[in-house]
């Protein structure tokens, strides 16, 4: 997996969630989610152009609510209308295609309890109409969420995926804390239950800015809630292989609002947490306005990744690589030759460190074995080498540690060109 992040358990009752409760009314579109999903993929995925009125047309009781065009003009690639049944629950229709032939189609259903249309089931329907696949999302009590992937008739389930869990029990496990800014973590595997900072009262310190909730857990669901991406697991996996004594501290950080990284670099300040490892980014600066002004109050360092554009971003800057501050420390990838690794940006003036980052041994949010490449995961790398360099001095301020990381670069006798302003770290687990 090549990613920066911009912005096998089986349940019997898995769809009960999904399916039972009162029958509803959806006039002749179906008295269950699942009919009514069903139904409108008969009704309007031939629709060689769908528009809004027609879906509304043809599935009575339904008013439209939005309808998008992308590109706008004659061509789209993606028409999605948005329409309110008589239930007052949601119905989403996507048609994607190419020179104007089907490629899929996505009808989402989501449950509207009063004051929020919440997801629910998702079908996803092949270019010749036939439903290939469906996704559910369920609850079990206040923490616990599921994402169970389905057959194509929407109710046999195939395998279910955790989206969110409750904190696991433990103690603090001491040692250097280190923040991981990211779409979160799957704080329940093995692998990282023993490893999270604690609170007094033996709570995990982490916290969801995306949710607003105490459970940071892997999901990046920018492309909608049915497709998380999980990016988080992977990045951690590296992180507390390479620094076994330091304590994680997991933020999943705000898509929605990204003035909250702001708060984040204070919770972490507050907390004793003197090291960011953050590998994400985006193109607009004004994204880290309020990540920028808290930084700029706070003893902390943070380690940012240069992102995987393959561009220069000294000219085309990605944020908040590219901020002027003093405690950021900006890092990309290199093969083990000392390289920049294909893909990975670089910048003379904007990235400070590059080090060996590809084909990294690490675990997925199920805790399956893989590997990971690019700059995201130097990040990982150069956070650990931080939290073992400030456990031997831990009077270090920011500035300090980042001179002692900065000291072990030289210049890369392999790479004809310079890419970054202070070199290469050919082995950051080097003593």
């Amino acid at each position: 997996m090549r990613a920066t992040v911009f912005f096998a358990a089986l349940f019997s009752n898995a769809l009960v969630l999904v399916c039972a409760g009162p029958a509803k009314a959806f006039d002749a579109l179906g008295d269950t989610p699942v009919a009514a999903v069903r139904e409108a993929v008969e009704r309007l995925c031939p629709l060689a152009d769908l528009t809004g009125l027609e879906a509304q047309t043809l599935l009575p009781g339904s008013w439209l609510l939005e309808e998008s065009r992308r590109p706008a003009g004659p061509s789209p690639r993606r028409i999605v209308v948005k329409l309110v049944l008589p239930t007052g629950d949601e119905l989403t229709v996507e048609r994607r295609q190419f020179n104007g032939r089907l490629r899929q189609f996505l009808v989402s259903y989501a449950d509207f309890d009063g004051e929020t249309a919440r997801p629910a089931l998702q079908a996803i329907a092949d270019g010749g109409c036939h439903i290939q696949s469906g996704r559910a999302l369920r609850s079990e009590g206040k923490a616990w969420r599921y994402l169970d992937q389905l057959d194509p008739d929407l109710v046999t389930l195939r395998w279910t995926e955790t989206v969110q869990a409750p904190w696991p029990a433990g103690t603090d496990p001491g040692g250097v804390r280190v923040a991981l800014v990211d779409s979160g973590l799957a704080y329940d595997l093995p692998q990282f239950r023993d490893r999270l900072a604690r609170g007094p009262d033996g709570i995990p310190l982490g916290y969801d800015f995306w949710d607003m909730d105490p459970w940071p857990y892997d999901g990046d669901v920018a492309r909608g809630p049915f497709l998380p991406i999980r990016h988080g697991t992977a990045v951690a996996g590296i992180l507390v292989r390479e620094a076994p004594t330091a304590a994680l501290v997991p933020f999943r950080y705000p898509r929605p609002d990204m003035r909250r990284m702001g708060d984040i670099v204070t919770r972490a300040a507050n907390a004793g947490i003197r090291i960011l490892a953050m590998p994400l980014g985006s193109n607009r600066k004004e994204d880290w306005t309020a990540f920028e002004a808290a930084l700029r109050r706070h003893d902390v360092l943070a380690i940012v990744s240069a992102g995987n554009n393959g561009r220069d971003i000294d000219r085309a800057p990605v944020y908040p690589a590219a901020l002027a501050l003093d405690n950021i420390l900006t890092v990309t990838s290199a093969d083990a030759f000392g390289r920049l690794a294909e893909g990975s940006n670089w910048g003379v003036e904007s990235v400070d460190i590059m080090l060996p980052a590809e084909n990294l041994e690490t675990i997925d949010f199920r805790g399956a074995a893989g590997t990971a490449s690019g700059s995201s995961y130097a990040v990982p790398r150069l956070a650990a080498l931080a939290a073992r360099l400030l456990a031997a001095e831990p009077g270090l301020g920011a500035l300090a540690l980042k001179q002692r990381i900065l000291a072990r670069a030289a210049p890369s006798p392999f790479e004809r060109r310079q890419v970054v302003s202070t070199g290469w770290i050919p082995d950051p687990l080097a003593d």
